[in-house]
């Protein structure tokens, strides 16, 4: 049977969430409580999403304050929405209800794509809260849901199952596509490091290897001292070292940010073909990536962030930055605890191949048609993703509107 069929003369009753499933709170803590290792993890806002670090807790609690594989969560603070739990047996903490559907009335999955629906909405009409949004348990509770055909559970729950396979199937579609395009791009960067690091070795033939602060090759010269609090919307260019590693790609043409006239008489200014070189970081990858400077005007460097002046190819140094080749012999001079850099001058230590200028341009050559093909599929992959998300939405709306035949009960 088709979904038009099945849904041909459907009676729509609009119900309050209470009266179909039930919520439950989950527990607050101390920080005192919250342990690096434990017997359970529990479940945080942040974790509920995107954070990979977690807390444990060893206290035994109610059997409500657990959730298990298959459980419905709903995050109501800061973030919001639904989710079905796939971890194993794990404590919820307090902004999190854990939802005990009515399983005579409605489909877990199906409720679980009705929140999923409503969470912006509810969270539009109900968020209270200046820094921190939240919904309170009476604004979603007193929610109204569609159930198809409530006077007949039988057919309102084969309905609620068939939305659910139609939206599953969809779901799966955009993992599906999510995946194949990650998997793509994760071969292209593997075979662009792979030719990068072949186009360096440069195995075939002897090429000079000069220390990058020879005076045949360049020097270095530390960044000066703007900050972020000196942005403007108009005036110098700037780059900010944080910006290196967070915005900037190979080269650029252009500035994502601006200083002042009168502050940039006053800083260290990078020059067309110039290098600017993130010199400190959170971590070893971020220390020292670098973007080679192509646009036509002076631009101010921060501190933290050096500027190298050479006779090479820019692109060339640049790409020569994300080698092993380089990599290996940064670690090396690598320093700091939490924050992590390399000083200007150990950097003028480090090696580089230094073969002629027209085989630099061969390189930058072959290594900007790789680099090419690899954004495009960077760039294509959430768009993609976007295409699916916006289909998948359209759908799900078109399978929630039901026909207007509805009775509110409250």
């Amino acid at each position: 049977m088709s979904l038009v069929e099945l849904l041909a003369g459907v009676h729509v009753e609009l119900r309050p969430l209470e009266n179909v499933c039930r919520f439950i709170n989950g527990r607050a803590y101390k920080q005192s409580e919250l342990l690096e290792q434990g017997k359970y993890p529990v479940l945080r806002v942040g974790n509920f999403f995107t954070n990979t670090n977690w807390y444990y807790s060893d206290l035994e609690l109610d059997k409500d304050k657990y959730c298990d594989k298959g459980d419905l969560l709903y995050a109501w603070s800061a973030s919001f929405g639904p989710k079905i739990w796939e971890g194993d047996k794990t404590i919820y903490h307090y902004h999190i209800w854990k939802i005990i559907p009515d399983v005579g009335i409605i489909n877990k999955k199906f409720l679980y794509y009705l929140l999923e629906w409503d969470a912006k909405a509810l969270k539009e009409e109900h968020g209270t809260g200046s820094t921190m949004v939240h919904i309170s348990k009476g604004a979603i509770e007193k929610r109204l849901i569609p159930i198809p055909c409530p006077d007949n559970p039988e057919r309102s729950l084969k309905i609620q199952s068939e939305i659910v396979r139609i939206l599953d199937a969809f779901s799966a579609l955009t993992a599906e596509l999510t995946a194949e395009l990650t998997a793509e791009l994760s071969i292209r960067r593997k075979q662009f490091n792979y030719y990068r690091e072949q186009l360096f070795n440069f195995v075939d033939r002897e090429v000079k290897r000069l220390p990058m602060g020879h005076e045949e090759v360049g020097f270095f010269v530390r960044g000066g001292s703007l900050q972020k609090k000196d942005f403007t919307e108009t005036g110098v260019g700037c780059i900010h070292y944080g910006q290196i590693y967070t915005y900037y790609g190979t080269y650029a043409n252009e500035t994502k940010t601006y200083v002042s006239h009168t502050l940039a008489k006053k800083c260290r200014k990078a020059q067309t073909g110039n290098l600017v070189i993130a010199t400190t970081s959170e971590n070893d990858e971020d220390v020292c990536k670098a973007v080679a400077w192509l646009g036509d005007e002076e631009i101010a460097v921060s501190s933290d962030a050096c500027i190298y002046k050479h006779k090479l190819n820019p692109k060339y140094v640049s790409y020569y930055f994300q080698t092993e080749q380089f990599q290996s012999q940064k670690r090396q001079y690598i320093t700091g605890a939490k924050v992590r850099r390399v000083n200007a001058d150990n950097l003028a230590k480090i090696l580089i191949p230094v073969p002629s200028v027209q085989e630099q341009i061969q390189v930058v050559k072959a290594l900007d048609k790789f680099e090419i093909l690899t954004n495009s599929i960077k760039e294509s992959l959430p768009r993609e993703i976007e295409l699916r998300q916006q289909q998948y939405e359209y759908y799900r709306n078109l399978l929630f509107s039901f026909p207007k035949s509805e009775t509110v009960v409250v």
